[in-house]
């Protein structure tokens, strides 16, 4: 009685209709955040811990846009060490061990190889680890060492061996983008916070001295709009900064310019050991990772400036030959199109280049908070890594501001959703953390849901309900792209069984059979860019 009592009280927390009540209940609110990726949700994170009434308004999906397709490092970034920004590399790698310690079930130490295949790379790579390894001090995930031909070969057993020289051997960590964007955003609602997804803000409000004290939006669902009023507007949005800055002021010039990053799914045939691959340096000077993921491999990235943005980027044929014929230099094992199990690109929101000469790579990744005349608080730029002191950062300049009373963040060591105790990672379920358990409960009540979604895959029925009734998923996409990430391990699969995740959603929600249809085909269109067409 008590457990069931216990689970009806999670239910209720996470529903949208007891959200939505307290929306309604609330018109006056500390800190409004228009967007729900990865730095919103560590703004609402951090804010509702110092004790603010705190709102977030996501226009679709928690880390439906870059958050979700990242190359799935928490890292310090060994490139931007090549680049000199020493200040950005310190304050990432301290970043990366707090995820470590606040977000276990999530976030893992992963080891990579750089194959080096001239023996000075060897020397240069070596040195430049060791002052890797110094910068993240008592955090550090691992000394750096040299290895062999012999040791290289025999770790990464699909790597050509003729000219190979011996590797390096260094640590970062690995993890599962919007699996932690959907345990932050618990997270933040389990601490008080109010978090809407398919919410969009239309409209900033003014006072009467200019100045902007809230927003309009309309839930997606309903199409019913909302007047909210907030002592502070924070905008959280990435790649759509400037359409929330056109709000502001209509006459404001773009201050972002999106550079798209596609990555390619691979069986881990490919990559079949512990070890990931990091190639320093391509042709055009960028970055190849292939990367271990829930024993599949991801293989990325590229960094092609684009002129627009959209909600779901297509991979361009260029990327894809790119990526192919990069990762095909290095492994005995070639990659064909055919052997893509999904491929996604994602946009990056990069400060608008000076000039034309200015190459992506070369932009800072740094984070910038603006303040516009309006007190319209804006954050750009950073990455996954340091979500929770770009949050930091924000609101302490809303406090520097006037804008909120003084009040010290409480993110440093805060456990993350699903963090607490020991968890079994022998299964799939580990990233579920704590709430594992629960999922075993729900299939032991209902053995039908411990029914697997498709031969190939290792999910089940009971996830999908799990992340509707828990999870805030409202759409097949909110669950096959970002609860149960099918749509990014086996895109084909995903498109086999989204009728029946469309009828799971329908009986749990309530909703029509039209409503079911028109899910269904608006999913087969989206996950249609996630197959390469050979």
């Amino acid at each position: 009685m008590n457990i069931n009592n216990q689970s009806k009280k999670k239910v209720d927390l996470f529903d949208r209709d007891t959200l939505i009540q307290q929306l309604k209940a609330h018109s006056n609110w500390d800190v409004i955040i228009i967007g729900g990726g990865a730095t919103g949700l560590g703004i609402a994170l951090d804010s509702t811990t110092r004790g603010f009434k705190t709102l977030l308004l996501e226009q679709v999906d928690f880390a439906k846009g870059t958050s979700s397709r990242s190359t799935k490092l928490v890292h310090g970034g060994v490139r931007y060490l090549a680049q000199g920004n020493i200040d950005l590399v310190k304050e990432a790698l301290y970043e990366r061990g707090l995820m470590l310690k606040n977000a276990s079930h999530l976030v893992r130490n992963q080891s990579f190889i750089i194959p080096n295949y001239r023996w000075w790379d060897n020397l240069f790579y070596t040195i430049g680890l060791k002052i890797y390894d110094f910068l993240a001090g008592k955090l550090s995930f691992g000394k750096s060492v040299r290895i062999s031909k012999t040791e290289t070969a025999a770790r990464l057993k699909t790597i050509k061996s003729e000219h190979l020289k011996g590797g390096v051997v260094y640590h970062d960590g690995q993890f599962d983008d919007s699996r932690l964007a959907i345990s932050i955003a618990q997270t933040a609602i389990e601490n008080g916070a109010t978090l809407l997804n398919h919410f969009k803000v239309e409209k900033l409000l003014k006072n009467n001295n200019g100045l902007v004290n809230g927003v309009e939006a309309t839930d997606a669902e309903t199409n019913k709009t909302y007047a909210l009023n907030a002592k502070v507007v924070i905008n959280a949005t990435g790649v759509f900064t400037d359409e929330v800055l056109k709000m502001d002021n209509a006459l404001a010039k773009n201050s972002i310019r999106p550079s798209q990053g596609i990555h390619l799914v691979l069986d881990k045939s490919y990559l079949p050991g512990n070890d990931a691959i990091m190639i320093p340096k391509t042709d055009d000077g960028r970055v190849l990772f292939l990367v271990p993921w829930h024993n599949r491999v991801v293989v990325g990235t590229t960094d092609t400036l684009l002129d627009s943005h959209s909600l779901e980027p297509k991979a361009l044929d260029k990327e894809i030959d790119f990526i192919l014929e990069t990762a095909n230099r290095y492994l005995t094992k070639k990659i064909t199109k055919k052997d893509v199990l999904s491929i996604f690109a994602g946009l990056r929101p990069l400060a608008a280049p000076k000039d034309k000469s200015e190459k992506t790579k070369e932009i800072s990744r740094s984070h910038k908070i603006i303040v516009s005349d309006s007190e319209l608080i804006t954050i750009t730029g950073g990455k996954w890594t340091t979500y929770r002191r770009m949050a930091q950062d924000v609101l302490n300049k809303a406090i520097t501001l006037g804008k909120l009373p003084n009040a010290q963040c409480r993110t440093k060591d805060l456990l993350i959703h699903g963090a607490r105790g020991m968890v079994d990672k022998s299964q799939h379920l580990y990233i579920y953390g704590s709430d594992q358990k629960e999922i075993k409960k729900l299939i032991a009540e209902f053995p039908e849901l411990g029914e697997k979604l498709h031969q190939r895959l290792e999910f089940t029925k009971a996830e999908v309900v799990w992340a509707i009734r828990n999870e805030m998923a409202r759409t097949i996409e909110d669950v096959l792209a970002r609860r149960v990430r099918v749509l990014f391990f086996d895109a084909e699969a995903a498109i086999e069984i989204a009728p029946m995740v469309a009828a799971i959603l329908t009986k749990e929600l309530n909703k029509t059979d039209d409503w079911r249809q028109q899910q269904i085909s608006g999913f087969l269109k989206i996950a249609s860019h996630y197959v390469i067409k050979n």
